[in-house]
């Protein structure tokens, strides 16, 4: 696996890295522990040194799995976690957001403990929060810095305005938001504003949460607690109505010998040294079909094909409902 580095923080990982909330969280019942600790094991041995968790992702639960997968190979693989939502008191997902100093602390030590570690490699704010000022969010996580309890801070689909108004008070090593070939808001003006500041991007859902696939049928149906249950891209009437991108991606995938989920990640490392998309899967097949994206070489003129033909492609549907939407920043 090729290795990337993350801005100008020097922060090297694997050019691809693996998301671990689907484990756990977020598209139904969690998966078997041991299969994927297992799993999550194949992929050091695989070369992927990138894992992605946070404390809300069950709450708590992911960050445990990871911190168990990952205590064999400590000081050889990098973990980013993140703080700024208040689990639910009861059950999966938040009751909203907090990123008071104070709470941020408390975060920082609890993670640790569960990822078995002396000191958090990547810590993220999760969602920006109104109600603190972002220079007191950066100040907060300085002052874990300069404790040794954490080494990089990072922010997650925040702003231009935001990324820079925290970078001027902690430098910000990278920036965690949704991009992928259905998913380009980033591009009007956070992506510039990164590689101006020298920070790192780390896009969620290159697979536009599995649809870029292409394995997923217009009649498809997702089980109680998946997320996708509640997102309007994934309605019947736009996943038939957006077939037109899968069939772009099955069109290049068949020249490249390729598949569309490989075509879509070769697509975002094509875009920039500086971005490290972080695929998440339950299957050791997929994870498998994933890594060798890295592979899958993408010219000059591939790229500009595609985006021709894309900008001729309108995506239906929001990629969030409207109340979580407003949790961004973007």
């Amino acid at each position: 696996m090729q290795k990337r580095t993350l801005g100008k923080s020097g922060l090297e990982v694997s050019a691809i890295g693996l998301g671990c909330m689907g484990m756990s969280f977020g598209y139904g019942p969690a998966a078997d522990k041991q299969e994927m600790i297992a799993l999550i094991r194949s992929a050091v041995g695989q070369g992927i040194t990138f894992f992605d968790t946070a404390e809300v992702y069950g709450p708590y639960v992911n960050e445990e799995l990871v911190g168990e997968a990952l205590e064999p190979f400590r000081g050889e693989v990098v973990i980013a976690t993140k703080f700024g939502f208040k689990p639910a008191a009861s059950g999966p997902g938040w009751s909203g957001l907090d990123s008071r100093p104070e709470h941020i602390r408390e975060v920082a030590e609890a993670s640790l403990k569960r990822l078995r570690i002396e000191a958090i490699d990547l810590f993220y704010q999760h969602r920006v929060d109104p109600e603190v000022p972002i220079e007191d969010v950066a100040g907060a996580v300085k002052d874990l810095i300069q404790e040794g309890k954490v080494k990089h801070f990072g922010l997650s689909e925040a702003g231009a305005q935001t990324i820079r108004r925290a970078h001027a008070v902690q430098p910000v090593t990278a920036l965690q938001s949704e991009y992928s070939l259905w998913t380009r808001k980033p591009e009007e003006e956070v992506l510039p504003t990164l590689e101006e500041l020298g920070i790192g991007f780390v896009p969620f859902s290159p697979l536009g949460k599995g649809y870029l696939t292409g394995k997923i049928a217009e009649e498809a149906t997702f089980a109680p607690g998946d997320i996708r249950n509640i997102l309007p891209r994934f309605t019947p009437e736009a996943l038939k109505a957006n077939q037109a991108l899968i069939a772009l991606l099955a069109e290049v995938a068949a020249r490249k010998e390729a598949t569309p989920a490989q075509v879509a990640i070769a697509w975002l490392l094509a875009r920039k040294p500086w971005i490290v998309p972080i695929p998440g899967t339950t299957k050791p097949e997929r994870l498998l079909e994933n890594n060798r994206a890295a592979t899958v070489m993408l010219s000059t003129e591939e790229m500009l094909e595609i985006e021709l033909l894309t900008s001729k492609i309108a995506v239906l549907g929001a990629r969030y409902p409207e109340h979580i939407e407003r949790m961004t920043g973007l």
